[in-house]
Parts: structure tokens; sequence; C-alpha cells
């Protein structure tokens, strides 16, 4: 509050008013951060005094006067403060646009001044830069041009007094060296140290060096004019030189080059790149810089390291390489030498990288040169050393030595690229991403030239092949074979090869050349033991000529493997020529060699009990089921892996087709020929059991009609059906299965029936031997019903039972199915006799006039009718 506010408030306090007195503020009360104007006013209300002290307090009420007299005070004197505080606004207003005028003023004229120093400055630079015309005369005197003309001269004139002054200096050298044979000049100006004076040494010593062969050809060795040079010159004696200048030269330049060369491995070995840049720059103006390079790559700690491990013989112990040379176990990898060697590489190359590119101008050219030296001597001696202790060895440990080695060789060069070397961060330098390709092609070059390593593939694949295989071939050439026949001559070529495959793997295994372990691992595979050394000692079983599925997939896993080094180890030109030769090592030992050989014993086995008169085994029919899968396995590869991997290639691609076409063509074949084979044999037997059938099993005395009660079925057919469904339908469906048990089952359904169709016409029945024919139909359809058969040859078989009936049923009855008879015409277009869903006329005269009572007079009125 002011001072008339407090004047107010203290004289109503001292004139004691009708009103009591209000509390009092300040201005401060109001200014304060704390003040609240609803906490105030509650306040206020709080401290409110009643009006008459001596009433109750039921009494007291509040009493606001007091209060509005203090604020109409207050409103009063804050009315004149804000009078004062618009006047103070005002005159600050004022004095803040005066201040904006004059510095809008100062502004203009640093404006103008700026103006004109630029004009001025163009006004300057137009002199300098364009010809301006002087009295009229027309003359015109560019001052820009003529400062550009005059530094360009004494430009010139500083190069050809240095040329002067560098002539002078040669001169000066030249007579030194040619008069005294001593180069004090130069020598002095070497001792000075740095390496622009090094660079000027060693110009001006190749300098000298031209001029003395020019002007001092004896001391070279040349002729002048006819005469060997000796001091004579032009054909003139002149005079005589005492000093051979070049052997000066020669010297001072070798002095020199072994001087920078001496600084330089001492900048090396204190890590002081610039000084190693000044000596490499020296010595690239020198002499190209082949001495440095050679300096910096022949001392490097690597090499002398690694050539004093060099002879160290490859450490992997017994068990990895005993791994490394058995087929079903997976390659353990690189050797661990070469592998430490090549990591060790990795981390040398790009800590060295670094030091070439801060240490050389020329830093590519030294980076090759390194690469070359790592690549061609220390890797190249190390896995010289891995592949010789893999070839003592095995063949196969050979190829996984030589594929791993090449693997992690190849991923070294992968990330040495992109690392980038010199270049890192970024990508190599195509220079030197060439450079890494090109020696690794080079490492090994050796092993992969031609058709070498293909080669090698295949004899590997077929030393493993003729081991696994070598006691099935072994079991069928001892089997006796079908003494003549059109299919033993077919399979002549088979025999061939089964007969190669064995002496083979013989002759492998009595070579000098195999090592003993590869002999221990073709040993193991063909399951033999070390001491067998005669062929003809060797046992074999039934088991081991039969196909086994496991072995085919050992095959292809082999292969497989073969295949995946192929396409990595050769080129991509190649692989459609490489995929080719091992498919048909392929279709020759699994298709031809394995399948068609077991195959062919299969069908030996039928053919030879086509006309047995025993009851014939069938034990060879379980043979087939593994003979399909095999070929199946081998198309399904072959087509999956190899003919895929030649499509580069269209001839050899369609060439690859048809040998597998055919492959597969001829394993049908056999597989037919078998199962038809098989299909002669069972109907050659139930035709051969039929005719064991006596006359008197259908007309029994009445003697025998108490052992007939007890008899199910004559003995043929119990025979005849416990051979169908004991042998012949269990191992046809262990042999075949799907839609071709179906047909074969039909096939054979439908044969068997045509043979009972006419084999129940030649036998007389007589009214108890009806009902054992009734039962024999009975088995015989419910023997063929239990096989895989279509439904219309279940419909067919079925006709067997009408037949049964025939003999059993009354007059009356017959003429009742005589109606349902067919033509001979209509059953001709059905199919062959015996075959249709109906009796044929024919069929019904035939069997009913077996009957005993067809002379009767009720049968004989059926038979007129039809």
């Amino acid at each position: 509050m002011t001072a008339a506010m407090e004047r107010a408030v203290s004289g109503s306090t001292s004139n004691r008013a009708l009103f009591p007195r209000g509390p009092s503020f300040t201005l401060d009360d109001f200014s304060s951060k704390d003040f609240i104007v609803r906490d105030f006013v509650d306040s206020l209300a709080e401290t409110a005094s009643p009006t008459n002290r001596r009433s109750g307090p039921a009494n007291h009420a509040f009493d606001p006067k007091p209060l509005i007299r203090t604020f109409e005070s207050a409103l009063d004197q804050l009315g004149s403060l804000s009078e004062e505080l618009r006047e103070k606004e005002s005159d600050l207003l004022s004095q803040v646009r005066r201040a904006e005028i004059q510095h809008d003023q100062t502004l203009d004229d640093l404006g103008r001044k700026l103006d004109q120093s630029m004009a001025q400055f163009e006004a300057l630079d137009l002199s300098l830069n364009s010809s301006s015309t002087t009295n009229g005369t027309g003359r015109g005197d560019g001052g820009g041009n003529v400062a550009v003309q005059i530094g360009e001269k004494l430009e010139e004139l500083d190069r050809k007094r240095r040329k002067a002054q560098d002539a002078n200096f040669l001169i000066q050298c030249w007579v030194e060296v040619s008069e005294t044979g001593q180069l004090t000049s130069l020598e002095e100006i070497q001792r000075q140290g740095g390496a622009e004076n090094k660079i000027r040494c060693a110009v001006i010593a190749r300098q000298l060096m031209r001029i003395s062969q020019r002007l001092d050809p004896a001391s070279w060795g040349q002729q002048t004019n006819g005469f060997r040079g000796n001091g004579v010159t032009n054909g003139a004696a002149g005079a005589s030189r005492r000093h051979n200048t070049r052997e000066v030269l020669e010297k001072f330049s070798e002095l020199l080059e072994q001087d920078l060369l001496k600084q330089f491995n001492n900048s090396y070995r204190r890590q002081n790149f610039d000084d190693m840049m000044e000596c490499a720059k020296v010595l690239y103006d020198f002499n190209g810089g082949a001495s440095v390079i050679a300096a910096f790559v022949n001392q490097h700690q690597f090499f002398i390291d690694r050539d004093q491990l060099i002879t160290d013989e490859v450490t992997t112990d017994g068990e990895t390489w005993d791994q490394l040379a058995d087929p079903d176990s997976d390659p353990p990898g690189v050797e661990p030498s070469l592998q430490s060697l090549v990591d060790e590489v990795k981390i040398v190359m790009q800590e060295e990288s670094f030091i070439i590119k801060r240490a050389f101008p020329f830093y590519e050219t030294v980076l090759i040169k390194f690469i070359q030296r790592v690549f061609q001597q220390s890797i190249q001696q190390r896995l010289e050393m891995v592949l010789d202790k893999a070839t003592s060895v095995s063949s196969l440990a050979f190829l996984r030595s030589l594929h791993a080695s090449r693997s992690y060789i190849g991923a070294l060069v992968e990330d040495l690229k992109t690392h980038g070397l010199t270049e890192h961060p970024e990508p190599c330098s195509a220079q030197i991403a060439q450079t890494l390709d090109q020696q690794l092609e080079e490492l090994f070059v050796p092993y992969l030239v031609g058709n070498s390593y293909i080669d090698r593939e295949r004899r590997s694949l077929e030393e493993m092949y003729n081991s696994l295989l070598f006691k099935f071939t072994l079991y069928h050439s001892r089997r006796k074979k079908a003494p003549t026949g059109f299919m033993a001559a077919i399979a002549h070529q088979g025999t061939q090869l089964l007969a190669t495959a064995k002496d083979a793997y013989m002759e492998r295994l009595d070579s000098s050349e195999l090592t003993p372990t590869q002999k221990a691992m073709m040993l193991r595979v063909a399951g033999l033991q070390d001491n067998t050394n005669n062929k003809n000692d060797i046992e074999v079983t039934e088991q081991d000529g039969i196909l086994s599925v496991a072995y085919a997939k050992r095959m292809i896993i082999w292969l497989a493997e073969s295949v995946r080094r192929t396409l990595e180890m050769s080129s991509s030109s190649d692989t459609p020529k490489d995929v080719s030769i091992l498919l048909n090592l392929l279709l020759t030992s699994m298709g031809r060699v394995y399948v068609e050989t077991a195959l062919d014993a299969a069908l030996d086995a039928a053919t030879a009990q086509e006309t047995a008169k025993t009851e014939p085994d069938l034990s060879y029919l379980p043979h087939i089921r593994p003979a399909v899968t095999i070929t199946n396995l081998m198309a399904r590869f072959t087509t999956t892996v190899l003919i895929r991997l030649a499509e580069s290639n269209t001839t050899v691609r369609r060439h690859m087709e048809a040998q597998t076409k055919m492959a597969v063509e001829a394993t049908e074949k056999k597989t037919n020929a078998v199962v038809r084979s098989t299909m002669d044999v069972a109907v050659n037997y139930v035709a051969r059991a039929l005719a064991t059938q006596k006359k008197i099993d259908f007309r029994p005395k009445d003697d025998d009609l108490e052992g007939l009660v007890d008899m199910l079925q004559t003995p043929p057919c119990e025979a005849i059906c416990a051979f169908l469904s004991g042998k012949v339908a269990v191992q046809v469906a262990q042999a075949v299965d799907g839609a071709n048990l179906e047909v074969f089952c039909s096939e054979l359904a439908l044969a068997v029936h045509r043979l009972l169709f006419e084999h129940f016409k030649k036998f007389p029945v007589n009214a108890t031997g009806g009902l054992m024919v009734t039962k024999d139909i009975a088995k015989y359809v419910s023997t063929v019903k239990e096989w895989r058969v279509s439904k219309e040859v279940e419909n067919v078989v079925e006709l067997l039972t009408e037949v049964g009936y025939l003999f059993i049923i009354g007059p009356e009855a017959l003429r009742e199915r005589s109606r349902n008879l067919t033509t001979a015409t209509a059953a001709a277009a059905a199919g062959p006799a015996g075959v249709g869903r109906r009796l044929q006329k024919a069929d019904f005269k035939a069997f009913v006039q077996r009957r005993e009572d067809a002379g009767s007079v009720g049968i004989q009125s059926v038979l007129a009718g039809l």
C-alpha cells in the first residue's frame, strides 16, 4: 500500500469511526509470489471481528464495512499507480523508437560504404584483366595479363636456373669421378640426409651412369671405331683415364641403396611409416623399388618363423586319418596344421596390408609380391605335405583332404577380398582380387588338370563299390546258371560285368600300391577278414546274394559326396561331363552288376521250376521288391541331381537321360520276366495238381459215404489252395504292391478259373459227388477272393459257384437257370471261354452231361430245350 492508503487507514483508526478498523496491508503483501486471491479472502473472513463483543457466540455476524472501506482506498491508490505506469511506458516507447531510427541510419551509412568498396574493387579488377585505351591512341595495356606473363617468365627462368645448376653440378660430379675417381660433391649431399637429398643423389647417380656409358665406353668394355676402348677415342691417342667410372658409380649406387635399405629396415622396426615411405620413394626412383620390396618380403618375420616350422610333420592323429579314409564316416575337415597356417595368414595379411599402405607409395605392387610369396611358399609347401600324407593313407583320404583344403583356402581368399586389405574397409581392388584368385587356382592346378581329378573320383568310387558288392558278386559267380535258354544268352553280358567287378576287387586287394589303411577299409566294407588270401576260401551265404536297400543307400551317399566335391573342385564348364562319368559308374555298378544280377538269379530260379513236378519254391519272389526300390532310388537320384547338373550341355544331358531310361527299362523288363515266369510256374503247378484228380473223387460209392462226411475237400483241392494261399499270395505280396499286385492276382485268378472251368467238365459226378464238387469250388472261390483282385475278376470267379450248383440241383431248377444262359456269339464278344459273367449254353450242356442222371427224362428235356 502507498502512504496515502496508510494515512487513510490510520486516520480512520485514530478517529475511531462508527465502524471497526479493518486489517492493514502493504504493497509487498500483494507483490509476493505466494499471494493467492482465494487464500487472501479466506484469511480476511477468518480474522473479521464481531460488531458487538458483548454479544454471545450465537450473535456473531460478519461485518464487511471495514473491509469495504479498506478496498475502496486501495482501489483509489491502484488507479493512481496505473497512471504513473502508463506515463513511464510511454516514455520508454519513445526512447525505443528514437534508437531504432538511429540504428537504421547507421546501417544505411555502412551499406553505402560497402557499395563504394565493391565498386572500387570491381574497377581495380577490371583494370587488371581488361584492356583500356589511353589518350585515344588505341594501344591496349592488359595489366592482369602482363602480371600473369611476368609470372610465367619468372617461373621459366627459375626452371632454367635450376636446370643450369643441376647441369653444372652434374658436370662437376662427372669431372670428379672421371678425373679423381671420387664423388665428393655427391657424397656431401648424401651426408646431409633428408628425402629430397637422397632422391637427388639417386637421380644424379643414374644420370652419371648414362653419361659414363656414353663418354667412357672403355669402362663398359665397349669398342669404339673398331678398337676396344683403352684410352683411345676416335682412333687417336687421347688422355688415358686412370679410373673406371662404371665401377665407381656402381659402388656408390650400391652403397646408396644399402644405406636406404638399412634405413628402411630400421624404420620398419621402429614402425616409423613416414620414414619408410621416404626410403621407398627414393628406391623406387632409383631402381624401381625391387630391392626394397625384396627386403620387406624376404625378411618378414612370418616367413622366417614358417621356414623353421615347414619341416614339421603333419601332426594329425591316426584316428582322424582312419575317419578320413572311412567312406561311412563324415569327413573331419581340414588338416589342423594347414588350418593353423591359413588362420595365421589371414591375420598377418590383414595386419601387414595396413603397414604396406602406409609405408609404400606403390603399395599394390608390394601387396601382390607378399601374396605371391605367402601362397607359393608357405601355403603350397604345407598343402603338399598334407596331401602326400593323405595319399599314403588312401585315395578317399586324398580326395577329402584336397576338397577340405581347397574349401578352407578358398574361404580365406573370399575373406581377404571382403576385408579389402589395403582398401579396407572397402573391398579389394580388381588387381588384388585377381591375384588372390590366380594364386588359389595355381595351388590346385596340378591336381585338377585335364581329367585327373574326375578319374580319381571314379576310381575311388569303383573301389568302394567293388568292395561293398564283393560277396554279392562272389555268390552269384558261384551260383549255378541255367544251362541253356534265350534269357541265359541275354544275361551273358551281365555275367561278364559280374566277373570283372569281382576280379577288379581281388586285383586291387593284391596290389602293392595299396596302403595298409586302404586295404583295411576295403576288407571292412567287403566284410572280410585280413587273413583272406584265396578267393576260393571265402565263404558266402544266401544272404550275401540278396539285394539290400541299405547297401544301395550307402552307394548313393558315397556318390552324393563325390558329386559335391566335383562341383566345388571342377569348373562349371566341366560339370556336365563329370556327372556323366559318375552316372555311367552308378548305372553300371548299381543297375547292371547289382540289381540286374539279382533279377537274373530270380529269373533263373523261376524258369528252372516251370516244368518241375514238385511244389515250386517261390522264395526268390521277395527279391523283386528291393530291386524295384533300388531302381527307384537310383532313377530318382539321377533325375533330381545328376541330370539337372548337366542342363548347361544339351547333348550330354540327353545322353544321360537316354542312359537312365535304358537302365530303368532293362530292370523293368527283367522284373516283368520274373513275374511272368512266376505266373507260368503257378499255373503249371495248378494244372499238374488238377491232373492228379481221381475219377472216383466225384463219383464215390455208397461204401465211401462215411469217409466223405469227414472230408471237406478232395486232396488236389487242398494242395492247390494251400499252395495258392500259403506261398503264392504271401510271397507275391512281398514282391509287388499296389496296381502291380492287383494285376498279377487278377491274371492268376483268371488262369486258375479257366483251368477249373475245364477241369470239372472231365469228371462224372453222382449225387454224392456233387456235394464234393461244391465243396471244392467253394474252397477255390474263397481262396481266390482273399487275393487283391479287381471287382470284375471277382464276379467272373463267382461263376464257379454256379457251376457247382449244376451238379446238385433238380431238373426244374436246371430249367430255370438255363434261361439265363448266353449264346456262343455273345460269349465270344465278351471274352474267352469260361471268363464271362454268365454261362454259355455249350458249357451248361457239358457240365450237366457229366451228371450221373443226365440220361433221365427231366434232364434230357432241359437239354433239349436249350
